[in-house]
């Protein structure tokens, strides 16, 4: 999956940890996106397979959805507070962790996780 459908995931995870329902108007508000592009991701994720989405437009995640976005909010969440840990403010920690969150491998992820007692 590319970086940006990851994003749009772990958006939608996050969205639907914290409201009764979601759909593509909440998550283009979320991310500060056009409605166009939240679209457009909605209909690749859902061709992927992680998401579903109702006749009245509402999401909910697939379990790959679920299992996948989870991954990656478990990603941010670690590295941002081992970034914080460092003495990073926590603007640029959540910052870093994002774009660090899409590239890092699970081996390393893994072994710092085990490094920093997570």
């Amino acid at each position: 999956m590319k970086e940006s459908g990851e994003m749009y995931l772990e958006s939608i995870y996050v969205l639907c940890s914290t409201k009764p329902s979601v759909r593509s108007v909440d998550v283009a508000e979320h991310m500060n996106f056009s409605k166009p592009s939240v679209s457009r991701a909605v209909g690749l994720l859902k061709k992927d397979g992680y998401i579903e989405v109702d006749k009245d437009g509402y999401i909910s995640l697939t379990q790959a959805g679920k299992d996948m976005a989870n991954k990656i909010f478990e990603r941010h969440t670690v590295l941002t507070k081992m970034l914080v840990s460092l003495g990073v403010d926590d603007e640029t920690a959540a910052e870093d962790a994002c774009r660090m969150e899409h590239v890092i491998s699970d081996t390393t992820f893994n072994a710092m996780k085990k490094h920093f007692g997570n």
